[in-house]
């Protein structure tokens, strides 16, 4: 299974965190986030990091050119879209970037929320589902209605995010099937500051959960 850690800021926590056992890092790409990072920084950290670790940007209702030259400038190996992206967008931005996992945010509130999962599918090539807040885009720490994904089994891989921690990770993955999970602020002790114990107490559970 995937696991993402997301809003990395410091090179240094970084490789740490790739080290414990991190199979892909997530630079937010949105300035008016406190986890954003620009450029230069993405380059410093992306320099140091294995081949092997998925290098993605986050980016939210920007354009199409922005987001081609914050990736290839930054070395980036996928692109997640957490804000209102249409499926036309999605489409478009991988005729310029086929080599790039495009993944696509969807906060999901209900079941007329996951309804949309369709219509992106034949556009992208995985998923994101995190937990629906009316103000902000994500980070938010809260987590999602686990039940209403116990059947979901969309066409395209799907990392589930919103809130996840390492107390609560083995009971979502009681309830729901993901091919990856993404944590944020589930593993900070600040806004962008990762909390490295509790990083390695969530691969602590997950190994224990994979012995059993």
């Amino acid at each position: 299974m995937r696991v993402k850690i997301c809003g990395i800021t410091e090179s240094q926590q970084a490789m740490a965190i790739a080290s414990l056992g991190a199979t892909a890092l997530g630079f937010i790409c949105v300035p008016s986030s406190p986890r954003y990072v620009n450029t230069a920084q993405i380059q410093a950290t992306t320099a140091q990091l294995p081949e092997n670790i998925d290098k993605i940007g986050v980016f939210a209702n920007v354009s199409i050119l922005t987001i081609i030259q914050t990736a290839v400038d930054s070395r980036l190996t996928g692109v997640q879209l957490h804000g209102d992206e249409s499926p036309e967008f999605c489409y478009q931005l991988r005729q310029f970037l086929p080599q790039v996992e495009i993944i696509k945010a969807l906060r999901i509130h209900n079941n007329q929320d996951l309804a949309q999962v369709t219509s992106y599918t034949d556009y992208i090539d995985t998923l994101l589902l995190d937990a629906y807040h009316p103000q902000q885009l994500g980070g938010t720490g809260q987590t999602l209605d686990w039940s209403l994904l116990q059947a979901f089994n969309p066409p395209v891989p799907w990392f589930l995010a919103g809130g996840l921690t390492p107390d609560n990770i083995i009971e979502a993955l009681k309830q729901v099937n993901p091919d990856g999970i993404d944590l944020s602020s589930g593993v900070e002790r600040a806004p962008g500051d990762k909390d490295l114990d509790k990083v390695a107490q969530l691969f602590e559970k997950l190994a224990m959960e994979n012995r059993e």
